[in-house]
């Protein structure tokens, strides 16, 4: 019996002590961690005392990592409200503002100025919404939370590389509660990667310089093979009873699944002009030498695009259909009235 009891106290000690140990710490506590990391990277004293001051928790940036939409989109009820005719004017409004600029930069990085003022526009309205949480914040909330901390955590270190080498300062480093910022929107990671100092001041400053902004935009589209000698695809008809499995399959996969479902797809204009597909005012599929794949972003019975090489560019900027369709739209209605 004695045994018995003592066998039974030692397995509540230790489920105790594994409940302890399973705590989670608070955020208070798991950033003194962080800070001690920052330090052991090499950051200055007078940056990490700084940026740890100011962090601080934000359970609706919480909240709306979890949340789920309840509405589900169609390709049908996003792009009215993501291409607006006010986004169009405004679109319009700001290409022929900027183009002289946008021209040099287009000829500069090869890529079309009117895809570089959609994304603008798409991404934080030509700079009106950036967002105004603490980026070091968002991030270090993100990473606390926990569902995906080491990328988080990799963003928030990103953030620290880009105060430290002096493009913002923390008062000013402002972006969207998952840590996106400027009129860009681009992630920490993404900055350091693609972000350009568009009038060569020595600084890449997303946040309000416009010219760091388009060139920063266009080196992106660049970096992911973009070419300058194509659109990025067009709305087409399928004729009755077509086969829907020569379209790209759906499902969330990685970009390098996602590349080869592209490849499978992949035939020439005459290829699916055999097929029986043609353009949207039901007419023959231009006569140029050229590849696409096809998309559905509804899946079968919605609305059918024949996408080129720049469409992958695009989908690394985001692996959403309905994202870049509606970049392709806005910036074909930029020029629309010039043609």
């Amino acid at each position: 019996m004695f045994r018995k009891l003592l066998s039974i106290t030692v397995v509540a000690v230790l489920s105790l002590s594994a409940s302890a140990d399973d705590v989670k710490p608070s955020f208070a506590d798991y950033t003194a961690t962080l800070k001690q990391e920052a330090l052991s990277k090499g950051y200055t004293t007078e940056l990490v005392d700084a940026v740890f001051a100011s962090l601080t928790f934000h359970e609706r940036i919480v909240s709306a990592d979890k949340s789920q939409p309840e509405f589900v989109e169609t390709l049908s009820t996003y792009l009215p409200k993501r291409v607006s005719e006010t986004r169009i004017k405004m679109a319009r409004e700001r290409y022929q503002q900027y183009l002289p600029e946008l021209k040099i930069i287009g000829e500069k990085y090869g890529v079309q100025p009117r895809f570089i003022v959609a994304l603008w526009g798409l991404e934080s309205s030509f700079g009106r919404i950036m967002g105004g949480y603490s980026v070091p914040s968002a991030l270090a909330t993100l990473a606390y939370e926990g569902r995906r901390e080491t990328f988080f955590k990799a963003e928030f270190f990103h953030a620290m590389d880009i105060l430290a080498q002096g493009h913002i300062v923390l008062d000013d480093m402002k972006g969207s509660w998952a840590g996106a910022m400027g009129q860009s929107q681009f992630m920490p990671s993404s900055f350091m990667a693609y972000a350009q100092d568009g009038d060569g001041d020595g600084k890449k400053d997303i946040w309000t310089n416009q010219l760091d902004v388009f060139a920063s935009v266009a080196n992106y589209l660049k970096q992911q093979g973009w070419d300058s000698n194509k659109t990025w695809g067009r709305e087409v008809l399928l004729p009755e009873a077509f086969d829907s499995s020569h379209a790209i399959a759906r499902g969330s996969l990685a970009r390098s699944e996602w590349l080869g479902r592209w490849e499978l797809s992949e035939r020439s204009l005459a290829d699916w002009q055999a097929l029986g597909v043609k353009r949207l005012n039901n007419t023959a599929l231009p006569k140029r030498d050229l590849s696409a794949a096809l998309i559905l972003p509804d899946g079968e019975g919605g609305r059918a695009f024949l996408a080129y090489d720049n469409y992958k560019a695009l989908m690394h900027w985001n692996r959403s259909y309905y994202f870049v369709t509606s970049v392709g739209y806005l910036a074909d209605l930029i020029v629309a009235a010039e043609q």
